[in-house]
């Protein structure tokens, strides 16, 4: 991340954010943000309240409370299409990926989606050289370009989770949320899957949900810990990995 990019306005902020069900606060007045260019890390126990972190930044989950700020423009009450155009990306609410089209037919009708014709999907694509430009851009940014003619049934697991983000890609986001994206991968896919979120981090801010330990501090700008739906740590990787506190309620060491 550049000194540049730290001087600027955040991407996301989320502003004492709550929500509850019943007397259970899942999120309980979590104060967070993503510069341009970042990747922030978050990360937490099973339990501690992530997916529904992610769900109220998405607009899937509507907050009892708080603010959410995309770009500075508050979208606390706008739903996920509009976050959507406004620049938030999520890897898991990407269209499913069709398996007997070619990973370049999958990006490019993603491309089209985007572009207001998603009801011309019956026409040939790879007929369409700004489509396809735009979907080719895409997949050489995540490492896919010679699997472009590849079934995306025939790929890989980890090929398929990089099909996934370069179908994000074309929809330039400023943010892309990513949960676990290293989950079910070997030791050589997870390598390649952050060699990729490397590159990525140069277009879009990136906040990364993952358990993978390795992963996280290899990429990370920034890590914030969520316990029981509270950011309890939010730092540099050194500075979480000596946190006692992060270390006593996340990583089951004594304090």
């Amino acid at each position: 991340m550049s000194l540049a990019s730290c001087a600027a306005p955040p991407v996301l902020q989320l502003q004492g954010l709550v929500k509850h069900y019943g007397r259970l606060r899942v999120s309980d007045d979590v104060w967070l943000d993503v510069a341009p260019g970042e990747i922030h890390a978050l990360i937490g126990p099973n339990g501690a309240g992530k997916t529904t972190l992610i769900g109220q930044i998405a607009g899937e989950i509507l907050s009892d409370s708080g603010r959410i700020l995309l770009g500075g423009v508050d979208v606390t009450g706008e739903r996920p299409h509009r976050r959507v155009h406004r620049g938030l990306a999520r890897s898991f609410q990407i269209t499913r990926l069709i398996g007997g089209f070619s990973a370049l037919e999958n990006v490019a009708l993603c491309a089209q989606a985007l572009d207001g014709s998603s009801f011309r999907f019956l026409a040939p694509v790879r007929r369409d050289a700004g489509l396809n430009a735009t979907a080719i851009a895409a997949l050489v940014e995540t490492g896919l370009a010679e699997r472009a003619d590849i079934p995306a049934g025939r790929l890989s697991h980890g090929e398929k989770r990089q099909l996934e983000l370069a179908m994000a890609l074309v929809a330039s986001p400023k943010l892309m949320v990513l949960d676990e994206p290293m989950a079910g991968l070997g030791k050589a896919e997870t390598q390649a899957m952050i060699a990729v979120l490397r590159r990525l981090a140069g277009q879009a801010a990136i906040l990364l949900v993952e358990h993978d330990m390795h992963a996280v501090f290899a990429l990370a700008d920034r890590i914030s810990v969520l316990v029981e739906g509270r950011i309890i740590a939010s730092g540099p990787p050194d500075a979480i990995r000596a946190d006692t506190a992060v270390r006593a309620a996340y990583l089951g060491e004594e304090a």
